[in-house]
């Protein structure tokens, strides 16, 4: 196999330096408590996911066993309320934990 120059250089090498270019700085340096922070972001997406489900799940359930229109239209109501408020609570808890994982480290300011 022919070695490589220095302009040559492999796709993942040159997606983490545009990266770089782009402000993420060097990613080498992220911190466990950050890559933890994420980790928990992710974590908090997979239990909403799965929770909603369960709520669509119970909806269905309803739906099936209701006995005129005007029930299924307040099922339907109740359950698009209910999502809407979900989807707005998670937004806001998502959003205070990527703030969390972005601010500066306590222990960096003290330097």
């Amino acid at each position: 196999m022919a070695n490589k120059t220095s302009k040559e250089t492999d796709p993942a090498t040159n997606a983490l330096s545009e990266l770089q270019k782009a402000g993420f700085g060097n990613m080498m340096g992220m911190s466990t408590a950050w890559m933890e922070a994420v980790s928990d972001m992710g974590a908090e997406v997979v239990s909403f996911v799965a929770d909603r489900i369960q709520e669509d799940v119970k909806a269905q359930h309803k739906m099936l066993h209701c006995k005129d229109i005007s029930e299924l239209q307040h099922i339907q109501a109740e359950f698009f309320q209910k999502a809407v408020e979900q989807y707005q609570a998670e937004t806001g808890k998502l959003v205070e934990m990527g703030a969390a994982a972005f601010a500066p480290d306590k222990d960096d300011e003290k330097s």
